[in-house]
């Protein structure tokens, strides 16, 4: 396609002069250490008058079906599709509302100060029962709904929401983690 006379073109044998090349376009920015992603909200126009009223947008939720008994496989499922699409580990926290996940009983069999160094090294997906006190955030939680009745499952939920930066992904029965995602979901 010819150039107008506005568009001169540029040669690469002038001295002292660059090629003009396609300017980047713009996308989501990589995450920076110590800060969660996901990394930039699309921008949206709101009224002025929304605008006060507009809450903080909280992490991607994501619903998984299964059963009670099934809930930790399907987190560990989960976790491995993380995991596979580059997700690094130290990334990732998992909770069970019922039974420890089996992964963090074996870690305590150690003793309670090096699984809780664990968690502080964050080098390494970290399992927990929901409600631990010493849980901190992380830009992902998996949350296998494996049991516990409905206050400790709403009390998950809620937690789960609070330490998940980008995406938390809900194992269990859709129906019951639906009606107790609205206590504090």
């Amino acid at each position: 396609m010819p150039l107008s006379p506005e568009e001169p073109q540029i040669h690469e044998s002038v001295p002292g002069r660059a090629v003009a090349s396609p300017r980047p376009v713009p996308g989501p920015r990589p995450a920076r250490p110590g800060r969660p992603g996901p990394h930039r909200a699309q921008a949206t126009r709101t009224p002025h008058s929304e605008a006060k009223s507009a809450a903080p947008a909280g992490p991607q939720l994501q619903l998984i079906p299964s059963t009670a008994q099934g809930a930790v496989d399907a987190a560990d499922e989960a976790v491995d599709l993380l995991l596979d699409s580059g997700r690094p580990p130290g990334e990732v926290l998992v909770l069970t509302t019922g039974d420890p996940h089996p992964w963090a009983a074996h870690e305590l069999s150690f003793g309670e100060e090096p699984y809780w160094a664990q968690q502080s090294a964050a080098d390494d997906v970290f399992y927990a029962t929901a409600g631990a006190e010493r849980l901190t955030a992380r830009p992902v939680v998996v949350v296998a709904v494996d049991g516990g009745d409905d206050t400790v499952v709403a009390a998950a939920l809620a937690g789960a929401m609070r330490l998940a930066g980008a995406l938390l992904v809900l194992c269990g029965d859709p129906a019951r983690i639906n009606t107790l995602a609205g206590a504090g979901v």
